[in-house]
């Protein structure tokens, strides 16, 4: 595994600095030597004493060949695009121009496509703004051409289950001549994916084991667990209509002629009918055939759909809080397991960016997915999400990720170009008001018999964190406690800080979905209800409700951290707050009764355990929740005027 240490110095409205630079890692080759490596380009997992095999020469590889933009050049302008004042703010790139400005050169493209040919690869081909150069063979061709050995290799995924992956044996090799044009290549490790979505779901008994809003419901329960007896029963799921008034979501504003584009692997079978449903449900307009389109890539659900319930959870989200706006679900290849499921991701996000080449295809792209420990990843990851990312900004479109359902950083949502978006638990009382809000980190208990059995925090928190490779931006100076700008006690440089806002997370407080699954014949089953949660949920709530603010507004807001970190300490935004001992016991933790099946469950809120998190929830920005939560109306016409 790698560690990266170097820092990435981003300054907003000034000149940028890459002082070591994540994006200049590539090795350095010997004098006498044609070839350079490239770091990280193998999966941690290719380790001898792993390895059970090898590849057969004849299997098909394709693999991405990603190109090296004008990153400096890039920063500088996506910088200036984004900050109040600038002569360029919110003055955007088509996809054509910034390749033409930004993007890898045509020279470079030749230079890659031509080295991949005289290897002996086919199907060589450059994508359409020449982010990468794509290519195909059999293995025996594609080692030849890396310098690498394909082998299969033992692991644990998840679970616990041991499974096989293939990798190439050690980093990847090209030609020195090319290693300014060459990013990253992709396409040889196919180990699962790792915390790809981030989406939790808890399937909620009928009443009283559920509440239809907060402390509806409360249960006393013997012995005692960190000082509580009594605690209140969960949410069945809150509906559109109460998510709306919790941010602040009117009639009024309900994101007509925006689009936003929802980042998935593999497509929902009844989408449409699926969202037809929820809103009849919920009480919101019927969508119209304009109002969903699926972008297919690749393969579909030829290999299964291990996300389907994510992706009509991303739909149903954004669709609360903003009914008018359309949807574009970008449907990456199901069956594309390579870079960790991560490919299929990025081929995805790249789609609307490409759009027509003279506009992308949506102003704001949803994005619940991250990678769990990504910046100790090898750099592939976090380097080609940068270039993403910068892309992005300069075409005005706001990447906004979930920061993850577990403690800690994960990636891109730690990228400084990304919106980082984390989770709170939310308690709304029957006239929809806020009775409390505070970061969402459970730690869990499970009564077994007569004793609490203590799971800690299992992956029931939002992340957040400090960043290990990226130094503080901008936007965050004067709001980030310099305490939770540090990597270590002994880092004195300031770094990036994550989430930058937040949104209701928890599954004890989450939504109520709706799904259509298909049956074992592939026909569509009955539409079902239960409560789901995670920074999956998140996500989209926020990119609806930025949509909402974008609606009848010139200009589109695109990289939109600028603007919200504005908005720190105003009316804006909702600072939820630590629990304390003096806070009510009903609003401290949920208890879920035992049933024929499972035993009695205790979720107690804002648990801040050293052992499990260095994360706070605290007065002002905290790495539980950023900034905050939106504020109702105040949060659309204060980003309003912000923009201009």
């Amino acid at each position: 595994m790698v560690h990266v240490n170097r820092k990435v110095t981003i300054a907003f409205a000034a000149s940028v600095a890459i002082t070591g630079g994540l994006l200049a890692t590539i090795g350095t080759a010997q004098a006498a030597s044609a070839l350079t490596a490239l770091p990280g380009s193998a999966a941690a997992a290719a380790t001898p004493g792993a390895q059970v095999g090898t590849v057969p020469d004849s299997q098909k590889l394709s693999v991405q060949v990603w190109l090296r933009p004008d990153v400096a050049g890039a920063t500088r302008f996506a910088d200036a695009v984004s900050t109040p004042g600038s002569a360029s703010f919110h003055h955007y790139l088509s996809p054509n121009t910034y390749t033409a400005r930004f993007g890898p050169s045509a020279k470079q493209a030749d230079a890659v496509r031509s080295w991949l040919a005289k290897q002996g690869l086919t199907g060589v081909k450059t994508s359409a703004q020449r982010d990468f150069v794509s290519a195909s063979g059999p293995v025996s061709t594609v080692e030849s051409a890396f310098h690498v050995q394909m082998n299969r290799y033992r692991v644990t995924a998840k679970g616990g289950k041991s499974t096989v992956i293939q990798s190439n044996d050690r980093n990847v090799s090209i030609p020195t001549s090319l290693t300014g044009d060459v990013l990253a290549v992709t396409g040889m490790n196919n180990t699962a994916p790792l915390a790809m979505h981030t989406a939790k779901s808890v399937h909620a008994a009928a009443a009283p084991t559920c509440s239809t809003y907060w402390a509806q419901h409360t249960a006393t329960f013997k012995p005692a667990f960190r000082g509580l007896t009594k605690a209140s029963l969960p949410v069945c799921g809150y509906s559109a209509k109460q998510l709306r008034a919790a941010y602040g979501a009117t009639s009024k504003n309900s994101g007509k002629g925006q689009t936003v584009a929802l980042i998935e692997v593999g497509a929902p079978t009844s989408m449409f009918e699926t969202l037809a449903q929820y809103a009849s449900h919920n009480g919101l307009p019927a969508p119209k055939s304009s109002s969903l389109r699926q972008l297919l890539i690749g393969r579909g659900n030829d290999c299964g759909n291990e996300f389907d319930i994510e992706e009509q959870l991303d739909s149903e989200s954004v669709y609360a809080m903003a009914p008018g706006a359309k949807q574009l679900m970008v449907e990456g290849d199901g069956c594309d397991q390579r870079l960790q499921g991560v490919q299929a991701l990025f081929d995805a996000e790249l789609a609307p960016l490409t759009g027509n080449g003279t506009h992308p295809l949506a102003s704001i792209e949803s994005n619940s997915w991250g990678i769990t420990g990504g910046e100790t990843f090898p750099v592939v990851y976090a380097n080609t999400a940068h270039t993403i990312n910068l892309r992005a900004v300069a075409e005005g479109v706001g990447m906004y990720f979930s920061s993850g359902d577990d403690p800690g950083i994960s990636v891109p949502a730690s990228d400084p170009y990304s919106l980082s978006v984390g989770g709170t638990t939310v308690g709304l009382g029957a006239h929809n008001n806020r009775i409390f809000e505070t970061g969402w980190s459970n730690n869990d208990a499970e009564l077994d018999g007569k004793a609490w059995y203590d799971y800690g925090i299992p992956r029931d928190a939002a992340g957040g964190g400090t960043s290990l490779i990226y130094a503080q931006p901008a936007y965050q100076k004067h709001v980030v406690p310099s305490s939770m700008a540090h990597v270590g006690s002994g880092s004195h440089a300031l770094d990036r800080a994550v989430p930058d806002i937040a949104a209701d997370a928890d599954p004890n407080t989450g939504i109520l979905q709706g799904v259509i699954e298909p049956d074992k014949n592939g026909n569509p089953g009955p539409y079902q209800t239960f409560v789901d949660g995670g920074t999956s949920l998140a996500a989209p709530l926020v990119a609806g409700l930025v949509a909402d603010a974008q609606q009848g507004q010139k200009k589109a807001f695109g990289f939109v951290n600028p603007l919200i970190y504005s908005l720190y300490k105003s009316a804006a935004v909702h600072d939820p707050l630590p629990l304390t001992k003096s806070t009510p016991a009903q609003n401290r933790a949920a208890f879920t009764p035992a049933t024929k099946d499972f035993p009695a469950l205790l979720s107690v809120f804002d648990s801040q355990l050293p052992a499990y998190t260095d994360q706070v929830t605290a007065t002002g920005y905290d790495t539980m929740t950023g900034i905050g939560t939106p504020n109702g109306g105040a949060f659309i016409t204060a980003l309003r005027n912000a923009a201009g």
